[in-house]
C-alpha cells in the first residue's frame, strides 16, 4: 500500500494538467459570458431553480453575474500560471460549486465533474513547477509527486465510465430509440445533420457509447492498448463536442490522458527543459492515515450516490429521483404538458397561472416533465400568492412521454402540492406510476 500511494514519480503530468485545466476553467467562465448562457440562464430568469435545500443561493441582482463569472475567469487563468494557486483553486471551486447549486435547469454532468475536480486540485501540488508561485519561492520547486496524486483521478474517472456505461444497458437505449430521438434534433446541422438520421449510426453511437465507456480507462492503463485508446478518445471526445455542443467537456477528458502516458513522453513534449525525476523513493507522510481515511470516504460517497436510484420506487427516467450526480448522461428524452391550478383558500376561487409570466421557455420544460421542478413551481406559487396575502393551493396535471413513448400522467392531480414536503431520500407519493 506504502509503495503504491506514496512511491514518488515525475510530475509532469499534473503540472500539464494545471496549466489545462485552468485554462478549460477561464474558457468555460469567460465563454458562459459571451455566449448569452449566464443572461439567459442566470439574468433573465425570475428565479432560478436551485438545488433543493439551497434556495438561498440565488443569482446576484442586475448585471452582477458578468462580473461574477468574468471574476471566476480570472482565477482560471491564475489557476493556469500557478499563482497563489491554492487560493485561486479554492476560490475558483467555492464560486463555481455557488454558481452550480444556485441553478439546475441547465443540470449536466460536465458541470458536476467540474465542481468535485475543482475541490481535487486544491488538495494537490499542481504547482509545484512552471508556475509563478515557484518563480517567487524557489523553494516550492519539485519535479516530483506522490503516486496518489495519480490515482485519486484514474479511480474517479474509473466511477465515471463504468456507471455511464452502465446506466445504457436498458431497452430504449440498446434498441437506439433514445438515440434517434437525440438524433433528430441535430437534424439541421450543416453537412452531418442528414448523417446522423441513419440506423446504422444510431447503433454505431449505442453501442460504441457503452464499449468505450466501459473500456476507456482499462484501455489506457494497459500499454499495448493505451495508444489506440487514445486515438479512439479523440475521435469520441471531438464527436460529442461537434454534436452535442456541451462546452470544455470533451477536451477536459482528453486532457486526463496526461495521467495514463508514461511521465517521460509528457515531459518530452510539453516541459522539455524540466529534469525528469527517477529516484521512485517511497516517503510516508505523518499524516498517511488521515490523507487515506478521507479519500476513502471521498470514493464510498462516489460509488455510492448513482446506487440511490435502486432504493427509489419506480423507474427513475419516469421519476428522476436519484438522476442527478449519477453520471447518468444523455440517456432519456422527455417531453410533457403541465396545466398549474392555484385555488383560493379564502374564497375557492381558481387563479389561472400562464408559465409565460413566470418562467423562461427552458425552466418551462422542466416544470413539465421533472417532479422535483414541479414541486419547486408549487412552493414558488404559494410563496407569491402569500406575499400578496393569499393563502392557496396548488394541483398540477401533467402529462409525459419518456422516449417518444405515449404520454402519461406523472403527477397526482388531487394532492396541493403546496402543502407537501420534499424528501431527498423518499419517494414522492404524488408521482404517479410509470406503468
Amino acid at each position: 500500500m506504502n509503495t503504491f500511494l506514496f512511491k514518488h514519480i515525475d510530475n509532469s503530468g499534473l503540472i500539464v494538467f494545471r496549466i489545462v485545466f485552468g485554462l478549460l476553467c477561464f474558457l468555460e467562465s469567460v465563454g458562459a459570458v459571451f455566449t448569452g448562457w449566464v443572461r439567459r440562464t442566470l439574468v433573465e430568469p425570475e428565479f432560478t431553480f436551485s438545488f433543493i435545500g439551497f434556495e438561498w443561493l440565488q443569482p446576484l441582482p442586475g448585471q452582477w453575474m458578468y462580473v461574477y463569472y468574468v471574476v471566476m475567469g480570472i482565477f482560471g487563468l491564475l489557476i493556469m500560471v500557478g499563482y497563489k494557486y491554492r487560493l485561486s483553486m479554492f476560490m475558483f471551486a467555492t464560486m463555481w460549486t455557488a454558481t452550480y447549486l444556485m441553478q439546475k435547469s441547465s443540470y449536466n454532468n460536465h458541470y458536476y465533474l467540474l465542481f468535485i475536480l475543482s475541490y481535487l486540485m486544491v488538495f494537490l501540488p499542481a504547482n509545484r513547477y512552471a508556475s509563478l508561485d515557484v518563480k517567487l519561492k524557489p523553494s516550492l520547486k519539485r519535479i516530483s509527486m506522490p503516486s496518489w496524486c495519480k490515482w485519486i483521478f484514474v479511480i474517479q474517472l474509473f466511477i465515471l465510465y463504468s456507471y455511464a456505461s452502465i446506466a445504457k444497458l436498458y431497452p430504449d437505449w440498446l434498441d437506439t430509440s433514445v438515440v434517434a430521438l437525440l438524433m433528430k434534433n441535430k437534424a439541421n446541422y450543416p453537412i452531418i445533420g442528414d448523417l446522423l438520421q441513419h440506423e446504422w449510426i444510431h447503433y454505431f453511437i449505442a453501442y460504441g457509447g457503452i464499449l468505450f465507456d466501459g473500456l476507456i480507462i482499462p484501455l489506457l492503463l494497459f500499454r499495448p492498448t493505451r495508444k489506440y485508446a487514445f486515438f479512439a478518445s479523440i475521435f469520441f471526445h471531438l464527436f460529442n463536442s461537434i454534436v452535442f455542443q456541451i462546452g470544455i467537456f470533451p477536451y477536459l477528458s482528453l486532457a486526463f490522458s496526461l495521467f495514463f502516458f508514461d511521465p517521460k513522453t509528457i515531459k518530452d513534449l510539453f516541459l522539455k527543459k524540466k529534469e525528469f525525476y527517477t529516484s521512485n523513493e517511497v516517503i510516508v507522510p505523518s499524516y498517511k492515515g488521515l490523507l487515506i481515511g478521507v479519500f476513502s470516504i471521498y470514493f464510498l460517497i462516489h460509488i455510492a450516490l448513482p446506487l440511490r436510484i435502486h432504493f427509489f420506487e419506480d423507474n427513475v427516467l419516469w421519476t428522476e429521483e436519484g438522476h442527478r450526480l449519477s453520471w447518468r448522461m444523455m440517456l432519456r428524452a422527455k417531453s410533457g404538458t403541465a396545466i398549474y391550478t392555484v385555488i383560493d383558500e379564502a374564497t375557492n376561487n381558481a387563479i389561472p397561472i400562464k408559465l409565460d409570466d413566470y418562467l423562461t421557455k427552458k425552466q418551462q420544460r422542466g416544470v413539465s416533465t421533472k417532479p422535483d421542478f414541479i414541486w419547486q413551481f408549487a412552493q414558488h406559487l404559494k410563496q407569491d400568492f402569500a406575499e400578496q396575502g393569499k393563502s392557496v393551493k396548488v394541483y398540477v396535471k401533467a402529462y409525459v412521454s419518456v422516449n417518444g413513448k405515449r404520454s402519461k400522467q406523472l403527477i397526482d392531480p388531487k394532492v396541493d402540492l403546496a402543502k407537501e414536503e420534499w424528501h431527498h431520500f423518499k419517494h414522492h407519493d404524488w408521482i404517479l406510476p410509470s406503468k
